[in-house]
């Protein structure tokens, strides 16, 4: 099948998508290691503070279920971009707030229309032949994946030689930049003239037809949510058994990049119909990452090389769940991401939530048995989608 405006041979316009992505997502975690700084600068109480990470997240969720849909429905080459400015402008109202309710604001608008990021992959599905799909999303996510990484750390860097406010300022400019270059380089691809209500209409039809959506949805929600168990536990155990600085915290995270980085590689064995494999692949990495990682109690090399794992498995299935996916409706592809990134981030909060349970009733020992417990709804779902795959293969 041939594509107008395939963009799989463009790698300039691929690698600037890449770093969009990263930005994009990127935005919504520079607050995490800057916690303490705030509270400092700010002189409010760090629990009042900490409530920004909670904006940040709610509001990026509140984006992925109301603004992501509209991607299916509009000039997608001008609503990009101009999302980005309007997280940008955000970024900015976080650079030069005054005081915490203005870093607030700044922090949900950054939040809401950070979920560029989530339009701009299901635009290049759209924009390349079948047979690169899983490659060019594989290159967008590890855009995605690299930027939520090196955010925290970036952030916790900056603050430390400079000031808190400096990685807002400059993400902010690097924003602008991207989308002026993006407007002008985007492929037009035309619309489909349906209401904005009938969009969530159509997402309830989308739930109730398509059944490997579900699945899959259900596969990457318990995948994240296993690996956002470490979000809230990585700096209690680190810093309480090897006595590590939160500077130093960021820079193990940094190990996940190569995880991240996998996503292009797999993406071209998905490609090639091996999407299965791939999954199973990743549930297992997800899987032996929590061994590795029970050990990091007794072990720093244990745990960075279980974070790093780890990071590498959820890469995997997350590359494979997109593969499949964005293949199900070609008219409805944004909405599609919506309802399966709503799931991934509903887990992911919901895996963080755990993670502070398990450490108070059970410390480390107990964070680990729910980290697998959740790899193990993960196979679960994986096995049923695989059943219902060979099923209707077979009609």
């Amino acid at each position: 099948m041939q594509i107008k405006n395939d963009i799989s041979e463009n790698k300039p316009l691929l690698w600037l998508m890449a770093i969009a992505c990263g930005l994009c997502a990127g935005a919504n975690y520079y607050s995490q290691p800057l916690i303490n700084s705030i509270h400092e600068s700010f002189l409010i109480p760090e629990s009042q503070v900490a409530l920004t990470v909670t904006f940040a997240q709610v509001s990026y969720a509140l984006g992925l279920l109301f603004i992501v849909p509209i991607g299916d429905i509009v000039n997608k080459t001008k609503f990009i971009p101009l999302l980005m400015v309007l997280a940008s402008i955000g970024l900015f109202i976080c650079a030069f707030s005054i005081n915490l309710p203005m870093l607030w604001v700044g922090t949900i608008m950054a939040g809401l229309f950070s979920v560029a990021a989530q339009v701009l992959i299901p635009f290049a599905t759209m924009s390349v032949s079948p047979n690169k799909l899983g490659e060019v999303v594989g290159l967008l996510m590890s855009g995605l994946l690299v930027g939520i990484l090196l955010s925290t750390s970036l952030a916790g860097v900056l603050s430390n030689l400079f000031h808190w406010k400096l990685i807002y300022f400059l993400s902010a400019i690097l924003m602008l930049i991207i989308a002026i270059a993006l407007r002008s380089r985007l492929p037009y691809i035309p619309i489909h003239k349906i209401s904005y209500s009938h969009i969530f209409k159509s997402m309830g039809v989308l739930l109730k037809e398509e059944k490997r959506l579900v699945f899959r949805s259900l596969i990457g929600g318990f995948s994240f949510a296993a690996m956002s168990i470490l979000f809230s536990t990585i700096a209690v155990l680190l810093g309480s058994t090897f006595n590590l600085p939160d500077f130093i915290v960021g820079i193990v995270t940094l190990v996940g990049v190569f995880g991240a980085l996998s996503t292009k590689t797999v993406g071209k064995f998905a490609d090639r119909g091996y999407t299965q494999l791939i999954t199973w692949l990743g549930i297992t990495i997800l899987g032996l990452s929590w061994i590795f990682l029970y050990y990091g109690q007794y072990s720093l090399i244990s745990y960075i090389i279980g974070f790093g794992i780890i990071n590498l498995g959820l890469a995997i299935v997350h590359s494979s769940n997109q593969n499949i996916i964005f293949r199900l409706r070609v008219d409805a592809k944004s909405r599609i991401n919506s309802i399966y990134m709503t799931s991934y981030f509903i887990g992911g909060a919901t895996g963080s939530a755990i993670g502070v349970y398990a450490w108070h009733h059970g410390g480390w020992n107990m964070s680990c048995l729910a980290g697998l417990s959740l790899v193990g709804f993960s196979a679960i779902f994986a096995f049923i989608d695989q059943l219902y795959s060979q099923k209707t293969l077979k009609l």
